[in-house]
This record gives structure tokens, C-alpha cells and sequence, in this order.
């Protein structure tokens, strides 16, 4: 049975007041989007850089009692910069305050900046790899352990496009894989992913593949490509001060178009 196409809102948490955040995902919600998610980072990463920011998971847990529907999402929550339990739990609890409606959405994290301000190691890619690796089972060995548990096996998304680590955590723990790819490259990585997969005893097509966009791209430019080459999430992103819904829109008609 093939996968409902989905659409995701990206909402950047720089450069915008609070209200304007709040405003954007409620609109977000009404218009009929899948899923709502926000990034993981301390500073802007556009324009300038100390502008306005927010903090990711505070926020989910307001989109949580803010919206009713839609599901919410980190895109994606930096393993380096919360303990394992500690993010099990919160997971957990935004879980609960959502109606089981949040997606774990995790990587292993790449801003230098971010770790230097707020005191983090930043050290190497394969080492923030190896400690992803060996934070996700610690993760779902907490949920087995919270009191309430979650109210239901929370999603896991695992962000990052590397083919020999990544894609084998992706294989080895997620249910979604996200990353920013052309049809081609994506096409490519499925079938590495894939060989991951029949390693780990599953079916490559147990994993949604989702797929986020540059600002501005519409469904007229990739999204025959991208659904030829197996993605079935595609995220359209936006950034404050002024979030501009625009694209949203038209992905959101083109997914209705598909069902239609």
C-alpha cells in the first residue's frame, strides 16, 4: 500500500517575536498541514547572526497546547546538547501534552557555533556520530522506564544524509529519514539505505522518507522528482521576521490534487 503523501511546515525560530511564531503555526494548523516543526539551534542561521532566537523544545511543548491536529517535530534536535534520559523524557512529556502527536526528530548535530556559546564539546563529525549512535538506545530504553510511558511508540526521524554511519542508525532505529536531497542523490542514498536495511533485517519500505526544501521551492519544480525517487514527506520551510505561508500553500494544494 503506498504511503500518504505529506507536508510539512518548517517554522525557523530566528528574527521573529514570539507572537509572530505562534501566529504562523496556528495559521499552519488551519491551512492543513501534517506536521509542524522548528529547528534546534541557540543563534540564527541566516541573516544576522545574532538576531532574534528561540529555544526548540520550549516551543514544542507550546505548539503542543497550541495546536490540536497537526503532528510536531524537531527538524532536528541536536543529540550533542541534552542527555539522553533528559531527552527521552522530554520527548515523553511533550508526547503527553501533544495527544501523542510528536515525532522524534534527532541528529548529531553540526553548528559550531551553538557548542561554543553554550559550552558544548564540539569535536568531531564521527565523533558526534559515534555518540548519536550510542544515545538512541538509551532513548528508547528510557521510554521503557517513564512513569506515565509515552502514549504511544513515539516516531523516531533521523536527520543527515551520510551513507555509512548515518543511514545505518537510520536503518538501525528510525522510522522516518530526513535529509535535503535532489532526486537523484536521494534515489542514490535509498538504495544504500536500503542495503542498511537488509542488514538489519527490515524493509527499507517501513522508513517514510522525508525530504526538506529551500525556501521558494515549488511543487511545479521538484515534486515529480522527488516522489519518483521514493520521498512521501516534504517540508517547506520559512523565517521570520514575516513568515510567508505562500508555498506552503501551493504544497499543500498539489498533496490535495494527489488524493483528489
Amino acid at each position: 500500500m503506498a504511503r500518504q503523501i505529506r507536508i510539512g511546515f518548517q517554522v525557523q525560530p530566528q528574527h521573529a517575536e514570539y507572537s509572530a511564531i505562534r501566529r504562523v503555526v496556528g495559521e499552519a494548523e488551519d491551512l492543513g498541514v501534517d506536521v509542524v516543526s522548528t529547528w534546534d539551534h541557540f543563534y540564527p542561521l541566516f541573516g544576522d547572526p545574532e538576531g532574534k532566537s528561540f529555544e526548540c523544545w520550549t516551543m514544542l511543548a507550546a505548539f503542543a497546547e497550541q495546536t490540536s491536529r497537526v503532528e510536531l517535530t524537531a527538524l532536528v534536535t541536536c543529540n550533542s546538547y541534552r542527555n539522553p534520559e533528559l531527552l527521552a523524557d522530554m520527548a515523553r512529556t511533550v508526547d503527553h501534552i501533544s495527544g501523542g502527536r510528536l515525532i522524534l526528530g534527532i541528529g548529531s548535530g553540526w553548528f559550531e557555533k551553538d557548542y561554543l556559546a553554550y559550552g558544548y564539546e564540539f569535536g568531531t563529525a564521527g565523533g558526534r556520530l559515534e555518540a548519536l549512535a550510542e544515545a538512541l538506545p538509551r532513548i528508547e530504553n528510557r521510554w521503557q522506564q517513564l512513569n506515565p510511558a509515552p502514549t504511544r511508540r513515539i516516531p523516531i526521524l533521523i536527520g543527515g544524509g551520510g551513507e555509512k554511519k548515518t543511514l545505518r542508525l537510520v536503518a538501525r532505529h528510525a522510522d522516518i529519514w530526513h535529509s535535503f536531497c535532489t532526486p537523484d542523490e536521494l534515489r542514490h542514498k535509498r538504495a544504500v539505505l536500503a542495503e542498511h536495511c537488509a542488514a538489519e533485517g527490515r524493509d527499507v519500505a517501513g522508513i517514510e522518507v522525508s525530504v526538506g526544501l529551500n525556501q521558494g521551492q515549488g511543487p511545479a519544480e521538484v515534486a515529480t522528482g522527488l516522489v519518483a525517487a521514493g520521498a512521501t514527506f516534504i517540508t517547506i520551510s520559512a523565517g521570520g521576521p514575516d513568515y510567508d505561508t505562500g508555498n506552503l500553500r501551493r504544497w499543500i494544494a498539489w498533496r490535495d490534487a494527489q488524493v483528489g
